[in-house]
């Protein structure tokens, strides 16, 4: 079945369609929705004022997309897809990418979120200017609008206020009389607590409708600007809506709940934690069983009994004149004339003493009404009245992985979970900062403020040793911040620890409570006050633990031999390529001369062209034979393709090889390096077999693995001297995996059985092995090598007939080799690979062909230019591409019907008879022993 998209440029699966008129005939049956469309009626759409012989070029139209549309259909046989009705034609089309978005418009977020992704640009936009093509466009572009206001909603259903209001903004932008959005616009803001850009939104709105229509804001928009400024309680979600992760909690509080008299809870937890959220929750629960809600909040500097007088005022009371004791009692009097009534107080430790004297005077008393009271505060409250009541004590910690994933959806839950703890106010401040584009891995703006804040409250002194805190990292270990601060940190850990920037882990080690906190404060050291602290860490530190040492060094941009040497340890112990390349760069600046820890890094993190330049810089610096020797053999980085990606850069490694092998004669491991080096280089012809097993030969005599892999590597790359020889391949993949002591090499063992396996039809064992080269590369962050099983899954997919799907994933394939510095893969291949898709009939000479232009000129020029240039064809380089080359002269030989090179072609094959021509891994054309029967 064929996919149309209109929703963007106008596609048909992977077909290739014509010039502009043939696409405007697609589009124009699109349009019709399976409709008959008269012949005349396209001719009259197509042109103001028809050519002569415009009937009989819509009819060639019409051929040509059928052959297009339908590739595999047998000669003669009828379209069963775009189909003749009497005088006139119907694309009897089943999937349309504009028709799966209109019945999608009524589904929920993750639906619309769906029927949104289809959109790749303007419907029909190449179409426009065609009077047919309007009205649908129109239409179209009408029921997008509505659908982004539909996301709006649902979005807001389920209390993501935060990443409407940047969408909202966006669509408003371009369609500023949508009253419909400005509602949405301003009702999202003000739940997010922005009363004042809530309102301001409204009078944008009525000016935007005004200067576009004229007309005055409806009557929503109207009640809706009311209601802001009235606050009412229904412009809020409902609580399941927006509270997630808490019903435990709740049930909790809801044990709090009297049957008669007073009930006390206390909420505890650290600010931001959702305290209040849950407050409110619970407020909206007891509310549908008829109970009254009053709230106050504990100030500091605030009059005396200063929330007890909100409560009393929220009542609609007054407070008399009187003595302490005669206003405690007036206070519990009035609350308690209200009953059913829940009195939340917020932020009870900032509560002054009267504030607690009045809350003391409920326990002390038997009510006569129902009376609940619900405190919130950020730490235990020392009042022994409120203890020897019994509250319902709610402890509230950070939200689980599921909940930040309800809050912020799940593409980014799980690095959120991690950086902010779960807390409420973090994740939907980090929620909002990934949204609008921000970098995860820094502190948004509101977290930054608020423990700004926070932090002000601390003494300076307890600041100073927090800021020294955080140069440790998120743990610290209290001997080590002594040294650094060069007094005792204790009395400094135990504010901050009341403060909850801190946790005690264990004895002797706290830990910020969120990497936040600890990113926010560490920001706010100087550059270089953090270096010098970084640096007294690192001479602080116990030896033995080589990472920290070098994370510090690094930090503190130390040039000494220690650093150095710390740094070049800690690169050659880690197993992440990336971070190698991080610290041999310190290493480096730091004052090592090991350039050629730099290199191989660079290599195995996929920065090919950075390593082949660093690696001319090392040869540049090496001293005498030794010195270049190990420069040279120290880049054992292995190789999966026999295309050399920089031949001039090959050429002077060989040179320096050469230059230098008679200086060690015997066999040695930096005898067997060069020589493996210089098979390696010259890959791709047969010329280095020689070179390649002496080394192998040294490396078993000395015992060697890491060696040996690096040998064998060599030898594989001259395995192509002639086709047939997958079985030799498979045999060095085998003995790879059984030798190697380096992961990169054990990952070029399954590549090669990979390869051979799919030469030789064993799709099983080759799905494994990409399988197990995929797990390694996730584990150890190895970037390339996906690249190889992404065009291995490729041809798997072409090798059962799914064309469509095979298409699209080469053109993903050939996207993710961009860039990576592998140019012997990426010049031609691509091509190639749309020609094992879609057979050579689609072939385009000014496509990018790379070195195999020459073998695919024959498939595509006029017969005599094409006899000529497939008879002048080279035998070409031994590699990988040996076999589809010779497979190539095949189809040239067919086509031409020419015997000399039919046979020049099964001369080649016929060592493969028994094999598939997949050799490569990465694109497949079939059996070989079909092109010997040509």
């Amino acid at each position: 079945m064929v996919t149309f998209g209109v929703l963007g440029p106008l596609t048909a699966g992977s077909a290739r369609l014509g010039g502009p008129k043939q696409r405007a005939v697609l589009a124009r049956l699109l349009v019709a929705r399976r409709r008959v469309v008269p012949v005349r009626m396209l001719v009259a759409d197509l042109w103001e004022e028809p050519p002569d012989g415009a009937l009989g070029t819509v009819q060639t139209f019409v051929g040509a997309l059928r052959k297009a549309l339908e590739p595999d259909r047998p000669p003669r046989t009828p379209s069963s897809l775009l189909v003749t009705e009497g005088a006139g034609y119907a694309l009897l089309a089943d999937d349309v990418d504009a028709w799966r978005f209109e019945e999608m418009l009524g589904g929920d977020l993750s639906v619309l979120d769906g029927a949104l992704a289809l959109w790749r640009g303007p419907a029909y936009a190449e179409f426009a200017e065609f009077h047919w093509a309007r009205a649908e466009i129109d239409r179209l572009e009408e029921l997008r609008l509505v659908a982004v206001e539909r996301r709006a909603e649902a979005a807001l259903a389920l209390g993501r206020a935060a990443g409407v209001v940047a969408d909202l903004r966006a669509h408003l932008a371009e369609h500023p009389w949508r009253e419909k959005a400005w509602n949405l616009l301003a009702l999202a803001l003000y739940r997010e607590g922005r009363q004042g850009d809530a309102l301001a939104a409204v009078r944008d709105a009525r000016h935007a409708l005004v200067e576009n229509l004229g007309v005055d804001p409806g009557e929503e928009l109207r009640t809706l600007e009311a209601d802001i400024l009235a606050q009412s309680p229904r412009l809020l979600p409902a609580p399941e809506s927006t509270l997630v992760g808490r019903t435990a909690e709740l049930a909790l509080l809801e044990t709090a709940v009297p049957a008669a008299g007073l009930g006390i809870a206390l909420v505890t937890g650290e600010a931001g934690v959702g305290k209040t959220a849950l407050a409110t929750a619970f407020a909206g629960m007891l509310a549908g069983r008829g109970w009254r809600t009053v709230w106050a909040r504990c100030q500091e500097d605030a009059p005396v009994a200063w929330p007890w007088q909100q409560v009393v005022e929220a009542l609609g009371e007054g407070l008399a004149a009187a003595d302490r004791f005669q206003l405690r009692l007036a206070i519990v009097s009035t609350v308690e004339s209200a009953a059913p009534v829940l009195v939340v107080l917020d932020d009870l430790h900032q509560a002054d003493e009267e504030t607690l004297a009045v809350l003391t005077a409920f326990t002390g008393r038997r009510l006569s009404g129902r009376v609940l009271i619900v405190a919130t505060s950020r730490s235990a409250v020392p009042l022994e009245a409120l203890a020897r009541a019994e509250p319902v004590r709610v402890e509230l910690g950070g939200l689980d992985a599921d909940a930040v994933a309800a809050l912020v959806g799940a593409k980014n839950a799980v690095a959120i979970h991690e950086r902010s703890g779960g807390n409420p106010f973090y994740v939907k401040e980090l929620g909002r900062l990934v949204a609008s584009g921000g970098d995860l891995g820094s502190v948004p703006a509101g977290v930054r403020d608020v423990l700004r804040h926070r932090l002000a409250g601390l003494p300076a002194d307890a600041r100073t040793v927090l800021r020294q805190a955080s140069v440790l990292g998120r743990d610290v270990e209290v001997d080590l911040l002594a040294a650094l601060a060069g007094h005792d940190v204790l009395d400094a850990l135990d504010l901050a620890i009341e403060a909850g920037f801190v946790v005690e882990v264990a004895p002797g080690h706290a830990r910020f409570t969120h990497a936040l906190v600890r990113d926010t404060v560490y920001e706010d050291v100087s550059l270089t006050r953090r270096a010098r602290w970084h640096e007294a860490v690192a001479e602080a530190l116990r030896p033995g633990d080589v990472q920290t040492l070098a994370h510090h060094y690094a930090l503190a941009g130390t040039r000494s031999a220690a650093a150095a040497n710390a740094l070049a340890e800690a690169a050659e112990q880690t197993r992440s390529p990336r971070e190698a390349v991080r610290l041999w760069r310190a290493a480096i600046a730091a004052g090592s001369e090991r350039l050629a820890g730099l290199v191989r890094a660079l290599a195995v993190s996929g920065d090919l062209a950075a390593a082949r330049e660093q690696r001319s810089a090392a040869l540049r610096l090496a001293g005498g034979p030794r010195e270049l020797a190990e420069v040279i053999g120290s880049y054992d980085v292995p190789g999966i393709w026999t295309t050399n990606d920089d031949p001039a850069h090959s050429a002077e490694l060989i040179a320096a090889a050469e230059r230098v092998l008679p200086a060690f004669p015997g066999p040695t491991a930096i005898r067997a390096r060069l020589l493996a080096t210089i098979a390696m280089e010259d890959r791709g012809t047969s010329a280095r077999l020689g070179e390649a097993r002496e080394a192998e030969a040294i490396a078993r005599d000395l015992g060697d693995p890491e060696l040996r892999a690096f040998a064998l590597n060599a030898r594989f790359m001259h395995t192509f001297r002639r086709t047939g020889l997958a079985h030799e391949r498979a045999a060095i993949g085998r003995e790879l995996l059984e030798v190697a002591t380096d992961v990169t090499y054990e990952v070029l063992g399954h590549l090669i059985l990979v390869q051979a396996c799919s030469a030789l039809a064993d799709f099983g064992t080759a799905d494994l092995h990409a399988a197990a080269a995929d797990d390694l590369a996730r584990r150890h962050d190895l970037p390339l090598v996906g690249v190889f099983t992404d065009w291995y899954a490729a041809l798997k997919l072409v090798a059962v007939g799914k064309t469509a799907d095979a298409d699209r994933a080469y053109r993903a394939a050939a996207e993710r080799v961009k860039g990576t510095g592998m140019w012997g893969v990426e010049r031609g291949l691509l091509p190639l690979a749309l020609l094992s898709v879609h057979g050579s009939s689609t072939v385009d000479l000014d496509d990018d062909w790379g070195p195999l232009l020459d073998w695919v000129r024959p498939l595509a020029l006029p017969r005599d230019e094409a006899l000529a240039a497939a008879r002048a064809l080279p035998d070409g380089p031994a590699d990988l591409l040996t076999e589809v080359r010779a497979c190539l002269l095949a189809m040239a030989a067919t086509r031409l019907r020419d015997d000399e090179l039919r046979e020049r072609a099964h001369a080649l094959l016929l060592p493969a008879k028994d094999e598939l021509v997949a050799g490569t891994g990465l694109v497949t054309f079939g059996p070989v022993a079909d092109y010997l029967r040509g």
